[in-house]
């Protein structure tokens, strides 16, 4: 491996291009690499970040021997095929998020990367954020006593495109896998595993989930209360509540917004960590740390932690009653 741990983009759309801006704003890793379905996209692309080798198509980006790590940006249908694919070439893999369709594909992607030694990694962007991380270390020193509830939101009013990514049931649209799973992921972080849940949706007239909401229930009876939809405007707001006092983590708190802690019989405290680049750059740098240090997984991101939240995805999913068409 290079000094710079050299990237391949697998897919051109917008995630992909927030993506390619925060490999920029990194010294860790540099872009070197570009596939798209057609010659002519992965060209547009590549002029547009200065990328210098540009493939046709996603298994050429795959077989190229010049990528150490690839990051998949298709949709979300496509990316247990696309890792599996990176990895049976060698490639480290950062998936964007939902990591799979479900916790089965999830499951055969970890079983490939373990199989042969490689680094793995759902990206939940989020998670690396300097305000949750602070957050974090926040409540595992006992800051607001013993952390008992979380309470989160992540959902906005889209506009009705049927045929869109957030709205059709073919690239497994609705409100749970695209915005869900960030309240969800964010339980996790401090709750562990799921232990119990119970949901409620509304599924619209396309077939995917609008709105729904979500109890979920982890060991020493510790509840995360969480809402998330493509057609309801939500406050965007993630509250920790514990014993002493209570964590507030201010609007679209997913984005790493400033949060304000507050101690039982203490003045409020608004700490706001700097929050550099567009935010990709830090799970960029965690990818690239993990590998120059010969680890097949993120000690933050563990598969075991998201396949136990691809088991609570789909535990959801079965009780509101969504099942994509390609399942």
């Amino acid at each position: 491996m290079s000094d710079k741990l050299r990237w391949g983009i697998l897919a051109t759309g917008h995630i992909a291009r927030k993506f390619a801006v925060g490999v920029g704003q990194t010294q860790s890793g540099e872009v070197v690499a570009v596939g798209s379905r057609t010659r002519d996209k992965a060209d547009a692309f590549g002029l547009e970040f200065d990328i210098p080798r540009r493939h046709g198509s996603y298994e050429a980006l795959a077989a190229d021997e010049g990528v150490d790590a690839v990051y998949v940006a298709t949709p979300h249908p496509m990316h247990a095929e696309n890792a599996i694919m990176c990895l049976k070439n060698g490639k480290a893999v950062l998936c964007e998020k939902p990591f799979a369709l479900n916790a089965g594909q999830a499951r055969e992607m970890a079983a490939a990367a373990r199989a042969a030694g490689l680094f793995l990694m759902e990206a939940m962007w989020t998670r690396f954020l300097p305000p949750i991380r602070k957050a974090k270390q926040l409540a595992d020193d006992g800051a607001i006593g013993e952390l008992r509830m979380i309470m989160a939101d992540f959902a906005f009013r889209g506009d009705w495109k049927p045929a869109s990514r957030l709205l059709n049931p073919a690239l497994a649209g609705g409100g749970l896998l695209d915005v869900g799973i960030y309240p969800i992921s964010l339980s996790s972080m401090f709750f562990g595993q799921a232990r119990a849940v119970a949901a409620e949706a509304h599924i619209g007239e396309t077939g995917v989930d609008e709105q729904a909401g979500m109890v979920v229930k982890y060991d020493g009876g510790r509840i995360a209360i969480m809402a998330a939809g493509v057609r309801t405007q939500s406050p965007m707001e993630a509250w920790l509540l514990g014993t002493e006092g209570r964590i507030h983590l201010h609007n679209q708190w997913w984005r790493g917004s400033e949060l304000t802690l507050m101690v039982n019989g203490k003045n409020p405290q608004t700490i706001a960590p700097p929050v550099e680049g567009n935010g990709f750059n830090y799970q960029i740098d965690e990818v690239a740390r993990c590998l120059a240090a010969g680890k097949a997984e993120s000690d933050i991101m563990p598969l075991d932690e998201t396949l136990s939240i691809m088991e609570l995805l789909d535990d959801i999913r079965r009780q509101i009653g969504l099942k994509y068409p390609m399942e």
